[in-house]
């Protein structure tokens, strides 16, 4: 918004919310800012595809709970930890909600590159954040869940029930409060390195999709 390359958008129907559009190395993008909490996260998520989305990423500031590397950075999330109620409503009760292997798999070389501090591992979803106590952080580390945040576990059972596809990320800003100054985004509030790395994960998806119709589009010509 200060560069002047996102707009409002004006034909977002939810009323409670901004959609913002912009575009990203030839890429269109659309962002929704403070989508906090599972619940909310999901009526945006179902919003947004009923309005033409076609790959939802979330981008969430999370607690660190394994101290892998020094905050901040990111986390791709590949499992969450279902303490939340928004993902009961979407599946049948299970321990965790899974981001599919058909949208990991084109992510893999994004893992191995050094300059984005990308890691990728399991998060916890709590929609109660003060219930974050001592014991059920200690049971999260046994774990090796790698982060706390509200939204992942809501996220990804929506996906599943709708069959959308939705990419989540935690990006480690704190860890849990435990020392004085616990909170570092990065540079320009993390926006830039999460914006870089949102535009990658956009243009490798569309490429992938992309070359699936077309595969499929000479499918159905050799059919003919």
């Amino acid at each position: 918004l200060r560069s002047g390359k996102a707009r409002r958008h004006p034909g977002w129907a939810c009323y409670h919310t901004d959609l913002y559009d912009f575009m990203q190395d030839g890429t269109p993008l659309g962002i929704i800012g403070c989508a906090v909490g599972g619940s909310f996260a999901v009526l945006l998520a179902e919003e947004l595809f009923a309005s033409g989305c076609r790959l939802l990423i979330s981008m969430t500031s999370a607690g660190q709970i394994v101290p892998i590397r020094k905050p901040p950075y990111h986390v791709l999330i590949d499992r969450a930890l279902r303490d939340e109620g928004t993902s009961y409503h979407y599946l049948p009760p299970s321990r965790f909600a899974h981001l599919p292997e058909r949208l990991l798999e084109p992510l893999h070389h994004l893992l191995a590159d050094p300059s984005l501090a990308l890691e990728r591992g399991a998060s916890w979803t709590t929609d109660a954040p003060f219930r974050e106590t001592q014991q059920a952080i200690a049971f999260a580390e046994a774990q090796g869940i790698l982060a706390v945040e509200m939204e992942a576990a809501s996220l990804y059972a929506f996906a599943e029930a709708r069959q959308r596809p939705v990419v989540c990320f935690a990006h480690i800003t704190n860890q849990m409060a435990r020392i004085e100054g616990d909170f570092e985004k990065g540079q320009a509030d993390g926006s830039v390195d999460s914006l870089r790395l949102v535009g990658l994960v956009a243009r490798g998806w569309l490429s992938k999709a992309q070359d699936g119709w077309k595969l499929e589009a000479a499918q159905d010509r050799t059919a003919e």
